[in-house]
């Protein structure tokens, strides 16, 4: 190609322009001189490479812009998809708990109704972004506990700490309650008592740490299970944070023991 225009560019100067074809330089060029043909050849490099650079910023800004658009894309249909994963079971126990509550006329069955009223219009109304309030979500966390404790009576005993101020901060919404979910998966084994410990520290330097402590009943499947779960938290974190977080977790004995710290500002 490089050739193609030195003869084209320099043939059609030499019959069309002027039969100098190199004025600029101190003695006359012959046509097909290496002297000519090298300064021809940088020149046109040096076009070459300022055009190529400008294309390679626009492909690079265009992928760039698809790349960004394809990540919120994703963030949005994992969102909507947590959305639908309340496990079904949960609701059908909830509901025939709910059910021989109102045959008993129970006093508890009308907090029930607006503990389980207040869970979906959370998930299904005021969850439209890929960030919540820190504060709301652990009041959606205290109403799945309440409702569990409603259906297990004294079996549940959970403990929240916070530590900081937790205002003005924001975490990826439904992903802490699905650490607390696996407690009652994993932990609540025939008439056994769940016993599970939360704490929420937000640092000052803007990471929020988040343990879970509850007691566990290994099995290999639960193991496997419980462990797909926290691959499906770690992708949506790294996701959202890149590598700026720490998720960790570990079974000791009858103990599972959760650490997660996350940037909130």
């Amino acid at each position: 190609m490089l050739a193609l225009v030195y003869l084209v560019r320099t043939g059609l100067n030499y019959l069309l322009v002027t039969e100098d074809i190199w004025p600029e330089a101190e003695d006359p060029a012959n046509f097909l001189e290496l002297n000519h043909i090298i300064a021809v050849v940088l020149g046109e490099l040096y076009v070459i490479g300022f055009a190529s650079a400008i294309k390679l910023v626009i492909d690079w800004s265009i992928e760039k812009r698809r790349s960004e658009d394809l990540a919120k894309l994703q963030m949005s249909t994992e969102l909507k998809y947590l959305r639908t994963q309340i496990q079904p079971h949960f609701f059908f126990n909830t509901l025939n708990n709910l059910y021989a509550l109102t045959l008993n006329k129970s006093d508890n069955a009308p907090r029930l109704v607006i503990k389980l009223s207040d869970m979906m219009q959370y998930i299904l109304y005021e969850v439209k972004s890929s960030k919540a309030s820190l504060l709301k979500e652990i009041n959606h966390i205290n109403n799945f506990i309440d409702i569990e404790r409603l259906r297990f009576e004294d079996r549940v005993d959970a403990e929240i700490d916070i530590t900081g101020d937790i205002e003005d901060v924001y975490v990826p919404p439904l992903l802490l309650l699905s650490f607390v979910e696996n407690c009652f998966k994993h932990g609540m084994k025939e008439n056994d008592k769940l016993k599970i410990n939360m704490s929420f520290d937000v640092l000052n330097n803007g990471y929020l740490e988040f343990t879970l402590v509850n007691n566990f009943k290994p099995k290999a499947s639960q193991e496997d299970s419980l462990g797909i779960g926290n691959e499906n938290a770690k992708r949506r974190l790294k996701l959202l944070f890149s590598n700026d977080f720490i998720l960790d977790s570990k079974i000791e004995g009858d103990t599972y023991n959760l650490f997660l710290k996350i940037p909130v500002k």
